[in-house]
């Protein structure tokens, strides 16, 4: 998958040809560069980086001063790349997009992990991604100290609030996600949402879900109704969920708290690469 990425987005930049490098560098001219950071926050996408380099032009040599999950200062050099100068100036853009945005995530991530330390409240990210590139943006989330929920459609039956209005209530929404599991021989857990306490309490009545998410709940809400979940139940907490209140949700003692901004309202880390004649 990250080949692919890798493969459309060079196809994409690239398209017939770097008219620009090809017009003035010479064919056998080598060169050097340097990846210089503008801003404070956690450095990502350094192993990405090497793979775009080393698949456009495997000759390229990349020295690394900095890697993944590092925390970086503005002025920092994060890693020097040489070879052929036009293939470091035909990747350049492609890698600093990716670092850049990875490490924004990444940035991003740290700080609110950071705001719920010490409970056992984990944070997971969302599908809310870029369409193409979730893989790359989600591999942000972790390396920011995060963790991913499921990657997709295909690997967890979740069921939502439109699922359950389609299904027709929420016991008929859970027994026919289990009919369907067991019918297809599937390996997938299924989480619920729920709306309210007369929503959850059809999924405990009905029982065979792995895990509730408590959909818009205040943190006062989730302590009144954490009592009546079962411990083998996973439970989340999701929804309108800022830096100002996560802590709050996180000492209620829910496993997991899911925030979409993780990777939809990221600012991305300002860094650039520049050639270099030392």
């Amino acid at each position: 998958m990250i080949d692919e990425i890798i493969e459309n987005a060079l196809r994409e930049d690239i398209g017939d040809g770097d008219h620009s490098s090809l017009s003035c560098v010479p064919e056998n001219a080598i060169g050097k560069a340097k990846l210089i950071v503008k801003q404070n926050g956690i450095i990502a996408g350094m192993e990405l980086a090497e793979r775009i380099f080393k698949k456009f032009d495997p000759e390229l040599d990349m020295h690394f001063y900095k890697k993944d999950g590092d925390f970086v200062r503005s002025g920092d050099i994060a890693f020097v790349i040489s070879g052929r100068s036009r293939s470091i100036l035909s990747t350049e853009r492609l890698v600093l997009n990716f670092l850049q945005r990875m490490s924004g995530i990444a940035t991003k991530t740290a700080a609110i992990v950071e705001l719920i330390d010490g409970t056992n409240a984990k944070l997971l990210d969302t599908r809310k991604t870029t369409p193409g590139i979730r893989y790359i943006e989600k591999w942000a989330v972790r390396i920011g100290g995060a963790y991913n929920h499921r990657f997709a459609l295909y690997d967890m039956i979740m069921l939502k609030d439109n699922h359950i209005d389609y299904a027709g209530g929420v016991n008929a929404a859970i027994q026919k996600a289990n009919a369907y599991i067991k019918k297809h021989n599937k390996a997938l857990k299924i989480e619920v949402e729920v709306r309210n306490k007369r929503e959850l309490d059809e999924v405990l009545s009905t029982g065979n879900v792995d895990r509730i998410m408590l959909d818009n709940f205040t943190p006062q809400e989730i302590l009144d109704v954490l009592p009546s979940i079962p411990k083998s139940i996973e439970t989340e907490a999701s929804g309108g969920i800022t830096e100002q209140t996560i802590r709050a949700y996180a000492e209620t003692g829910v496993d997991f708290i899911s925030v979409g901004a993780l990777t939809h309202s990221f600012e991305s880390l300002d860094m650039s690469l520049k050639a270099t004649f030392e």
